[in-house]
């Protein structure tokens, strides 16, 4: 990626920024990112400051040691975990995106001659307007109904919080009494609501074809919309089988911030599910 103005331009400003454009490097599409804002102990809100000069890194395996990175709250000192920034690009390709690490040199020209934090105020996402806003990766059609409010995630660190990521990410669509079965049952349906039903891949294998067509399936027999969720993409085939199905996939990063990979899945997002 190329430099760009903006604050800080002429002292590596492009070094550090809670968004960026990031060009997949499987099929060169360029996507819009902002980083996911999320509070810190304190209550002070913390993003992670992207590294956007640092080329973005196809995800081909998991490992949870991996998922995770040190941010330092400006507001009281807490440094914590936080979770490795991401992207679903609509090829199929999950990317990861590098982050300034906390230990940087201190910035010489920051004000007063302190240290620039990563977290510092003014590099994260703070304004009302900007945090309340529905996610900027696909806009509202002219005739759609007002805004939802932002999707506030859940952040990952078991198996079960990706299946309660998802369940909430289909509240936030609209779709309600969204229930997820104690144990998982035989047909892989994780959660079901009234007109859905999901199923979530919450290991370090992509899902497979079979997978996608199961769950068509049930959709079909109860009259059901039909909703994917994975946590490490989709097979070639089965992102293939998805479109030709209208079968709406979403990947979902350590953030707990589902992103639609297909066209079903955007057309899902900008209609919400009264349009199911």
């Amino acid at each position: 990626m190329g430099e760009r103005a903006g604050k800080g331009a002429g002292r590596g400003a492009d070094e550090w920024a809670t968004s960026a454009v990031v060009r997949c490097p499987v099929c060169r599409k360029e996507h819009a990112y902002l980083a996911t804002v999320l509070p810190c102990a304190c209550g002070a809100p913390l993003a992670p400051p992207l590294l956007t000069d640092a080329p973005p890194v196809p995800l081909t395996r998991r490992s949870w040691s991996e998922e995770w990175v040190t941010v330092r709250c400006a507001s009281c000192g807490r440094q914590d975990e936080w979770p490795q920034p991401e992207l679903g690009c609509s090829c199929g390709t999950v990317l990861r995106l590098a982050v300034r690490p906390v230990t940087a040199p201190p910035d010489a020209d920051a004000p007063g001659g302190q240290a620039t934090d990563p977290a510092d105020p003014d590099l994260t996402v703070t304004d009302s307007s900007t945090t309340a806003r529905p996610p900027g990766h696909i806009p509202l059609p002219r005739t759609a109904a007002a805004p939802r409010p932002a999707f506030r995630p859940l952040a990952i660190r078991t198996a079960g919080d990706v299946v309660s990521a998802a369940a909430r990410y289909l509240e936030w669509l609209g779709f309600r009494e969204i229930v997820q079965p104690e144990r998982r049952p035989a047909s892989g349906i994780d959660l079901h609501g009234p007109g859905v039903i999901a199923a979530v891949e919450a290991t370090t294998r992509p899902a497979a074809l079979r997978d996608i067509e199961c769950l068509w399936l049930h959709g079909m027999s109860s009259a059901a919309a039909c909703v994917f969720f994975s946590l490490s993409g989709y097979a070639d085939d089965a992102r293939t089988r998805a479109d030709e199905l209208a079968v709406p996939l979403f990947a979902l990063d350590f953030t707990g911030t589902p992103q639609p990979v297909n066209g079903p899945a955007d057309e899902l997002v900008s209609t919400g599910a009264a349009q199911t």
